[in-house]
């Protein structure tokens, strides 16, 4: 039973039409490919890194593509001629498609190719207009960006 059924939550919310969109494709690809294999590491509050295990690849064989909340790494494979004949192929050498779904407001900050890993550095970066602010009840004073309990006992 790889179905699932989201249906009762649809009916009783509203604006989460894109996580559950997200949640039934993850459901319908979990018995997909799972090449290459990967990480996915949580390395502050908002950052994120990927790792992804590319043996064989060069960083020309590799297509890093960020569109809004959505990251496509590309595997192109190579015709290579060997200079004998192989008696056993082992090692992987086939092209690949790789998708993440990427949150509001998150970017790729840096990619790099080491060691037949791929990593790649992700940020959230929530834009000064969508911070909570401060509003002051019958004053002209401006608004400010609401600042951390941690910042204002600092301060005091």
């Amino acid at each position: 039973m790889n179905r699932m059924d989201l249906t009762p939550f649809r009916r009783s919310t509203v604006g989460f039409d894109r996580v559950f969109d997200l949640m039934e494709r993850q459901a319908r690809g979990a018995g997909g490919d799972n090449y290459p294999p990967f990480n996915i590491e949580r390395r502050g509050d908002d950052d994120y890194r990927i790792t992804l295990a590319v043996a064989g690849f060069r960083s020309g064989d590799l297509d890093i593509v960020a569109q809004q909340n959505l990251l496509t790494v590309t595997g192109r494979r190579r015709e290579e001629q060997s200079e004998g004949d192989m008696l056993h192929v082992g090692i992987a050498n086939r092209g690949f498609e790789r998708r993440f779904e990427l949150a509001d407001y998150v970017r790729v900050e840096n990619a790099d190719l080491a060691d037949g890993l791929l990593v790649i550095d992700l940020v959230r970066e929530v834009p000064e207009a969508m911070k909570p602010k401060k509003i002051a009840i019958g004053g002209q004073k401006p608004l400010e960006v609401v600042k951390d309990d941690d910042d204002d006992s600092q301060a005091a």
